[in-house]
C-alpha cells in the first residue's frame, strides 16, 4: 500500500488514532544515560552515577506507577522495554503482560543503538532478547522500536527475518503502511514526538505542562487544518515522566482525548494490524 494511504479497517468516523506507550530503558552496569537531570556533564571516561540512578527509578517506581495511571483509565497501552530488564527486572515484564499490555523490544540496551553495530552485533543482541522475553513471558515481541529511533540499514531486514510484523522507526507518515524487506513485509507504524517527555522536558527544558498542554491544543484546533487521520502518540518514559511531576501529566495528557468521539484509542500493534497481510 501507499505511504500515508488510509488503511482499510480504520474505525469509521475517527480521525485521530491515540497511542499511549510506556517506555522501559535499561543500561549496562557500566553506563548511563546520555541526557540526565544534572546540567554539568562529567569528564570523558567517568561513569556518571547520578544518571544511573536516576534512570534506575524507571525500572523500580517509574513503570508501576505508569501501568497503574492506564488501568484506572481503562485505556490501551503500548510498552517498550530494553531486553535488559528481562535479566534485571522480569517481574515489571510479568506485571506488563498480567496486565494485557503488549511488550515491544527497544533493542538490548539503551547504550548499544543498532545503527552503531554491525549485522552479526545487531543480530546477536535481537535473538538474546527474543529468548529473553519468552523466557519470562512466554511469548517473543512482533512490535520493535531502536533507542533514539535510528534504526541500522539492517534492522529493517532482520526484525522480517526473526518474527517481528511492525517496527516505529519510521517517521515519514501520518498513517501505518507495510514495507517490503528482503525477508519479507514489515508494517511500519508511525512514532511521533510532540507528546513525548524527552523531547518536550528533557531536551528543550519546558516546564511539564507543556506535555498535556501540547494535546489539548492539538485537539481544540484540529478541525482547523481539515481534521486529517493520523496517529498520534502519547509517550512517556519510565524514568523520566514516571516521577510525580510527570505522572500528573501523563494522566492530564489521556484524560484529555480518552472520551473524545472522533478519537481511537488503540495500541501500535493494531495499528500495524490494518495493514499487515493475515
Amino acid at each position: 500500500m501507499a505511504v500515508n494511504e488510509l488503511p482499510k479497517g480504520w474505525p469509521e468516523g475517527k480521525v485521530l488514532a491515540v497511542s499511549v506507550n510506556i517506555m522501559c530503558e535499561a543500561w549496562e552496569d557500566d553506563a548511563a544515560p546520555g541526557i540526565g537531570p544534572m546540567g554539568n556533564p562529567l569528564k570523558a571516561g567517568y561513569l556518571d552515577t547520578q544518571a544511573r540512578s536516576w534512570a534506575e527509578y524507571g525500572m523500580t517506581i517509574g513503570a508501576p506507577r505508569l501501568l497503574d495511571i492506564v488501568g484506572v483509565l481503562v485505556v490501551p497501552c503500548g510498552t517498550f522495554a530494553s531486553g535488559i530488564i528481562a535479566e534485571k527486572w522480569p517481574e515489571l515484564l510479568k506485571r506488563i503482560d498480567d496486565d494485557g499490555h503488549f511488550v515491544g523490544a527497544h533493542a538490548w540496551m539503551q547504550n548499544t543503538l543498532p545503527v552503531y553495530q554491525e549485522r552479526a552485533e545487531e543480530e546477536t543482541d535481537l535473538k538474546t532478547g527474543i529468548s529473553l522475553f519468552e523466557d519470562v513471558i512466554g511469548k517473543a515481541p512482533r512490535g520493535f522500536s531502536s533507542p533514539r529511533g535510528t534504526c541500522s540499514p539492517n534492522t529493517c531486514d532482520l526484525l522480517a527475518e526473526n518474527g517481528f510484523i511492525w517496527h516505529i522507526d519510521h517517521f515519514n507518515a501520518d498513517l501505518p503502511y507495510l514495507m517490503e524487506t528482503k525477508a519479507g513485509p514489515l508494517a511500519a507504524v508511525p512514532f511521533t514526538m510532540e507528546i513525548n517527555d524527552l523531547p518536550i522536558y528533557m531536551r528543550y527544558g519546558n516546564q511539564p505542562q507543556a506535555y498535556s498542554d501540547t494535546i489539548k491544543r492539538i485537539v481544540e484546533r484540529y478541525a482547523t487544518i481539515g481534521s486529517p487521520p493520523a496517529v498520534l502518540d502519547i509517550t512517556a518514559h519510565a524514568h523520566v515522566f514516571g516521577r510525580p511531576y510527570g505522572a500528573i501529566e501523563f494522566r492530564d495528557a489521556i484524560a484529555t482525548v480518552k472520551d473524545i468521539d472522533w478519537v481511537w484509542m488503540t495500541t501500535h500493534e493494531e495499528l500495524a494490524a490494518l495493514v499487515y497481510p493475515d
